[in-house]
């Protein structure tokens, strides 16, 4: 058996090249929004980073292929399929891999994945982190973790809202990992511009998150960087609006039993049915501005890079 990446024919073009090149995940195909949207989405993402300059890597497991960049029938077949396909963190990857299973990964696997293709530039929603009665729980997110191992910037629009983001953001620094907030003060919380936190650090423009990037690991400083790019003012959903819908759905949970890797499907899907799909609209506006900030960024970083 080989665990070797297997690239796409536009992948291995743009690697041959030397052309900037951004990551996707698939679980935000798969498990974040229903279908058809998932599968407009998907494709919308991908357009967004080609238009910025760069070349999109979605990437999956595929038949236990490690895969980076998928084709248009792949990315039909995950939106299509998603909720039949397994959620693979890091931890899930050996089984998938020689179980030869298909996944939909991870911000954290992405993350690992695109630091094994050597892409330093990926665009989600929202990251995982420490989620609400952690002190109970334990349930903090792998994606925290892979922070302060693979070299990959990560463009977000926070953390999402359903997690305890004071916790998230005290791990995030305990694990040294720099949060920088794009053209803003404060860190965003998904659906809302602004969670009530700061962040410690601000850069203005994607040439200066490039230069923070190339900074940090030149000192030999290992691990990733939080982006954090709030959602567009007019697709925003304030505190006051979202926080009842999570109150709500976050009991629904509870009384049902559900946790880990379920849990955060779960509270996106109960979260989108209370509003009647605004925050469905929020989720995929976030996506795309996500998209093009990290495609700026990416050909930034390219630019600088020897």
């Amino acid at each position: 058996m080989t665990f070797d990446l297997e690239f796409s024919e536009e992948l291995r073009a743009a690697r041959a090249s030397g052309a900037p090149i951004v990551a996707l995940e698939s679980t935000i195909i798969a498990h974040g929004m229903p279908y058809p949207q998932n599968a407009a989405t998907a494709r919308a993402l991908e357009d967004i980073v080609r238009a910025g300059g760069a070349v999109p890597a979605t990437i999956a497991v595929i038949a236990g292929k490690l895969r980076v960049g998928l084709t248009a029938e792949e990315l039909d077949r995950f939106a299509r399929d998603g909720r039949s396909i397994a959620k693979v963190s890091v931890r899930d990857l050996p089984f998938a891999v020689a179980m030869r299973r298909d996944g939909a990964t991870t911000v954290a696997s992405t993350m690992r994945i695109a630091a094994m293709a050597g892409i330093r530039v990926f665009a989600t929603g929202g990251i995982g982190g420490v989620h609400r009665g952690a002190e109970k729980t334990f349930d903090i997110s792998a994606d925290l973790t892979e922070f302060a191992r693979s070299d990959v910037a990560v463009v977000t629009a926070g953390a999402k809202a359903i997690l305890d983001l004071a916790l998230t953001l005290e791990t995030l620094e305990t694990l040294s990992v720099p949060v920088i907030g794009l053209g803003t003060d404060r860190f965003p919380a998904f659906y809302s511009r602004d969670s009530g936190y700061a962040v410690p650090m601000r850069c203005e423009t994607a040439a200066d998150i490039a230069s923070v990037m190339r900074a940090k690991w030149e000192l030999g400083l290992r691990g990733g960087l939080v982006i954090a790019n709030p959602i567009p003012e007019e697709s925003e959903m304030t505190a006051s609006e979202i926080a009842p819908a999570i109150a709500a759905a976050i009991a629904r949970a509870d009384a049902r039993g559900i946790a880990g890797k379920d849990l955060t499907p779960f509270l996106l899907a109960e979260i989108a049915a209370v509003t009647g799909g605004r925050s469905l609209a929020a989720n995929i506006a976030l996506a795309r501005n996500n998209a093009a900030a990290a495609a700026a960024i990416a050909v930034a970083y390219n630019e600088g890079s020897p």
